[in-house]
């Protein structure tokens, strides 16, 4: 058995709702746990944003039973879920599972360079609003007999694969970040770490909460690693 000392309580916390947000978009989930001494990555991926979730958790102490030098495997999110203990700041690790195809290609871990033009937290979640609305709204016009799934999926894609001001992040990762609970009002915390990252063909999203990764449109297989 493999267990996980998280940092503190509120780091279990924070975990234990990262996986129950993934849990509510896939009964199914499965999540990529990759760490290094007392640092661990959760990658999971809401199929309903075609996007890639990292939550960063920190860890007070190296793994048990001899995993003291690294962590990589891919388990059921419903597992580790169930697994956390908040009150003792600690969980376990589930036993591994088939990873999901998305599983064995993460974003590279280095090489990434801020973009510029990306707005204030503030009119990220206007847009985001603005969006909602206009689903909401055109869906409604439809008429019964048009509105079918392969029209929502249409008029959602139309929308949601816009892109924020002229940074090339689509709407549907900004989102996602709000969804997730990673883009969360001013004054909540400090927004300060919020950015905009690039490596190769992708785009990362990175708020003080969390990290939404997308792939950028046209650019093939770029930068890819495949672990």
């Amino acid at each position: 058995m493999t267990v996980l000392h998280l940092a503190d309580e509120g780091e279990a916390a924070d975990l234990a709702a990262f996986l129950s947000r993934l849990l509510h978009y896939d009964r199914s989930a499965a999540v990529r746990l990759q760490a290094a001494g007392t640092a661990l990555a959760v990658f999971g991926r809401p199929p309903s944003f075609e996007v890639l979730a990292i939550r960063a958790v920190r860890l007070a102490k190296p793994y048990e039973n001899g995993l003291d030098v690294t962590l990589d495997v891919t388990v059921s999110a419903g597992e580790l879920l169930e697994s956390v203990d908040e009150a003792a700041a600690t969980a376990v690790v589930p036993a591994a599972v088939t990873g999901p195809p998305w599983a064995g290609v993460l974003p590279p871990r280095g090489g990434w360079r801020r973009e510029a033009g990306l707005p204030a937290p503030d009119e990220l979640q206007a847009t985001v609003g603005a969006a909602v609305a206009e689903f909401r709204s055109r869906t409604r016009e439809l008429a019964p007999e048009r509105r079918t799934r392969a029209e929502l999926d249409r008029i959602g894609r139309e929308i949601w694969s816009r892109t924020v001001a002229e940074t090339g992040l689509p709407v549907r990762a900004v989102h996602a970040a709000q969804s997730l609970g990673f883009l969360r009002p001013r004054g909540a915390a400090d927004q300060g770490e919020l950015g905009l990252l690039s490596s190769g063909a992708w785009l990362r999203l990175r708020t003080p909460y969390g990290s939404i990764a997308v792939r950028r449109a046209g650019l093939g297989a770029l930068d890819v690693s495949v672990r």
